[in-house]
């Protein structure tokens, strides 16, 4: 869909009908009065007493050894460091982030690591979406020398040998693989370890499953139960792992963040986490983007921002970042731009990689646990030659599309982005209050109201 200075992206119709599209893929979406009225909360299950709290899945800390070997950690300071990574490179990391002497990232760590404390892991994911084979069969992809070390060093120690066994078996038992896996020699077997050490799809596992001092299986621990700080963290690890990523596969084109919260958004496990996958070429929505990017370097600002100040759907903004009431979504989502003229998240600065965490923290917060939600990252190609800025999307999977949108390919949104706002700023005031969101995030009015905040457009 191409834009012009009078182009209508919402449009109220007579009955109360509001009629959206999508500015960049031309989506068509109506919020039909009446049914906004619907409940949206996620009930799937009657909450029962906790028995063993930190035992109830995979990712739990009772749990880590049938996890993968870890590829980084983010502790309290007050944890020693017990892996062999340099401790230069871990208070540089610490450092550059700069979000406070309370945490750092531990990297590499051993089997021996696997039972001291944590407060985020980064971890391969058992079952990649994008496989190690697919890498290698396509294009001759061989993991890099360090990955290489790392993963010999992990067999050499026999403690590391049965922690990789046990792991490649229990996953050859869920594929229903056991029959042919006792076939198998214990060199065969450690060649399937390959994909944990040089693989491209990681998951960024929180500590807990539910909150501290929870009694029933209903009160998760979802992002926005997280402290600010605690939440900056979580984005630093998982930003550190996108270059990574990128770093160690040169045939890498995109690297794809995204977060499942709840069964009804896609988790296979409600314990809160992000993944990351490394991708061969642009995403599809990147692809219809370019070309109006390249004919307008400012569409982001035009098109999006500019838009939502015009129609007063701005929610939420600090000095480097700006939230706001999507539009043209099949679902009701808050968009968190970047302001910084950096297009990539490693590039941030630490100031403004806090305060596109602290937003995006008090829309998790505003949310709720009990709402089922895809968090996706969008940011730029690496080989793209133009900026383009980095934002994090946050969809309410509320409804389930049916026949009506198959058909017709218009979607019916229960919130308006008028509503969506409503409901977020007036909840979003007593959180402040209640100091269990960023005390400097400006909302609603507060906010200040100028065009083209986005600084990724270098002509501005």
């Amino acid at each position: 869909m191409s834009s012009s200075d009078n182009q209508s992206y919402i449009i109220r119709m007579a009955d109360g009908t509001i009629k959206q599209f999508n500015p960049f893929s031309g989506t068509e979406v109506w919020t039909v009065p009446g049914r906004a009225n619907r409940p949206f909360d996620d009930k799937e299950h009657k909450a029962r007493t906790i028995t063993d709290l930190g035992n109830t899945c995979t990712f739990c800390v009772g749990r880590v050894r049938e996890t993968p070997p870890e590829k980084a950690r983010i502790v309290k300071n007050s944890v020693k460091k017990s892996t062999k990574s340099t401790a230069k490179g871990v208070a540089k990391k610490s450092s550059k982030n700069g979000n406070g002497d309370g945490y750092k990232i531990l990297y590499n760590g051993t089997v021996d690591t696997l039972a001291s404390e944590w407060e985020f892991r980064r971890i391969p994911n058992l079952f990649e979406i994008i496989s190690y084979d697919y890498w290698q069969q396509n294009y001759g992809f061989e993991m890099d020398r360090e990955s290489r070390s790392r993963m010999e060093a992990y067999i050499a120690d026999p403690a590391g040998k049965a922690h990789l066994l046990e792991v490649i078996e229990m996953k050859l038992a869920i594929s229903g693989e056991t029959a042919g896996a006792k076939k198998k020699s214990e060199r065969s077997l450690l060649r399937l370890a390959e994909p944990f050490f040089g693989g491209g799809h990681d998951v960024i596992v929180a500590r807990r499953h539910y909150v501290d001092g929870a009694k029933k299986t209903d009160q998760f621990a979802s992002a926005g139960t997280l402290t600010p700080e605690e939440h900056s963290w979580y984005m630093t690890l998982t930003i550190d792992a996108m270059r990574d990523l990128y770093e160690r596969n040169r045939y890498a084109r995109y690297v794809q963040v995204f977060q499942n919260w709840l069964k009804a958004s896609g988790a296979s496990f409600d314990h809160l986490h992000k993944q990351l996958v490394a991708i061969d070429e642009r995403s599809v929505g990147t692809r219809n983007e370019i070309p109006l990017l390249r004919a307008n370097p400012n569409i982001y600002n035009e098109y999006v921002v500019n838009y939502a100040v015009g129609h007063n759907l701005v929610v939420a903004e600090n000095d480097h970042a700006i939230a706001l009431a999507g539009f043209g979504h099949r679902y009701p989502t808050l968009e968190v731009w970047s302001r910084s003229r950096a297009s990539q998240p490693w590039e941030h600065s630490p100031k403004e990689q806090r305060a596109m965490s602290d937003l995006v923290h008090a829309m998790h917060a505003v949310t709720g646990a009990e709402v089922p939600t895809n968090e996706e990252w969008y940011s730029a190609p690496i080989d793209l030659d133009v900026p383009m800025p980095w934002r994090i999307l946050l969809k309410w999977r509320i409804s389930t599309l049916a026949g009506f949108e198959g058909g017709s390919k218009i979607y019916v949104n229960t919130i308006s982005p008028y509503a969506l706002r409503d409901k977020v700023t007036e909840h979003l005031l007593e959180l402040r209050a209640e100091g269990r969101i960023a005390g400097d995030i400006r909302i609603a009015s507060e906010c200040s109201g100028e065009v083209n905040p986005l600084l990724y457009n270098r002509n501005l």
